[in-house]
């Protein structure tokens, strides 16, 4: 991936990536087939015509300053894939981000990374469970990563703030929710790092969790689930996990408590059972193999893929670099919300 190597590049890059159906997979293919993001920013319109789009406009450059200079105000750096500061973990999954913004200390992502998530209405003893784990494993030298929603994903984050927390946002870096969070989010920037592949100033939505949830997957070693619903995003994220090949667990739970249907549910299909750090620590000195039976579908729980143009790639063919293959590239770019229905 040849990465910018100056400031002057950069919003180039950017520009690409938040052009009108350009994903994860199909930015890579651009940038493999005309060498950079410039040159790709270039060929955009001629490729969405040929593909049947009217009238395609790329980022704009106005866009694209406006957001860097939002991140240089915010304190923001950008985090390009293929380059050395990128988490490497996130670059291998199958869909990584062209680039997250970042707040804090971009080296815990190199470290051993944990994801600790569970529900948001957790009960005092899911918040108590996440506390401990999260402290005892942090004390093992693990960084603990989460989505920094309310209920478990903020106490194991508070619990981990001196050892290395890393929390990845759905929105903008620089827009915190829930605000009930701020202050933590704040003690986070300076002690912890905080990520997000979303622009600057963005208030999250539904459809944008599931993607933020496979970074929160993708930066880490294994996922441990502590309190989930029968269908809730801490799943979707589990499910994350093991197409990347990471480690899934989960704490268990009483079975007349809904809040731990989801964790019983995977530990009944496969997942480790997670009872202190001594479990995690076995799973993770030794190899396993988990394939969840008849697994959902990654985008469920009323969110509707068809909404959403930024996720058209998922849908339609995926793109390669090859010469044959500029066509499909070419319908990609000409992809509506409509087509996907």
């Amino acid at each position: 991936m040849p990465n910018p190597q100056t400031d002057a590049e950069r919003p180039a890059w950017l520009r690409l990536s938040r052009s009108r159906n350009v994903g994860s997979r199909s930015f890579q293919s651009l940038m493999g087939r005309y060498g950079g993001a410039g040159a790709a920013l270039d060929a955009l319109p001629e490729l969405a015509a040929r593909g049947g789009a009217r009238a395609y406009q790329a980022c704009s450059e106005r866009q694209g300053v406006t957001e860097m200079e939002r991140a240089l105000a915010a304190g923001a750096r950008m985090l390009c894939l293929g380059a050395d500061d990128y988490p490497e973990r996130l670059a291998e999954i199958a869909d990584p981000p062209p680039f997250l913004w970042a707040l804090g200390d971009v080296a815990l992502a190199a470290g051993s990374v944990l994801a600790l998530i569970g529900a948001r209405n957790a009960s005092s003893v899911g918040l108590r469970m996440a506390r401990l784990l999260a402290k005892d494993l942090g004390d093992r030298g693990h960084i603990i990563a989460s989505g920094l929603a309310r209920g478990v994903d903020a106490a194991a984050h508070q619990a981990a703030l001196d050892t290395g927390t890393i929390g990845v946002l759905a929105g903008g870096v620089d827009h915190i929710y829930p605000a009930e969070n701020e202050k933590l989010a704040a003690e986070m920037a300076e002690k912890g790092l905080l990520l997000s592949e979303a622009p600057m100033g963005l208030a999250p939505q539904g459809r944008h969790f599931p993607r933020r949830n496979r970074i929160v997957s993708g930066l880490s070693r294994a996922v441990i689930v502590v309190e989930a619903a029968a269908r809730s995003g801490s799943l979707i994220t589990a499910r994350f996990a093991l197409d990347q090949g990471r480690e899934a667990m989960a704490t268990p739970g009483s079975p007349l408590d809904s809040r731990a249907e989801g964790c019983n549910e995977l530990i009944k299909q496969g997942a480790a059972l997670v009872r202190d750090a001594d479990d995690v620590e076995d799973v993770l000195g030794g190899p396993r193999s988990l394939a969840l039976h008849e697994p959902a579908p990654l985008f469920e729980h009323n969110i509707r893929v068809e909404a959403d143009p930024d996720l058209a790639e998922r849908a339609m063919s995926l793109l390669c670099v090859a010469p044959v293959e500029v066509d499909r590239l070419a319908r990609d770019l000409a992809v509506t919300p409509a087509n996907l229905s």
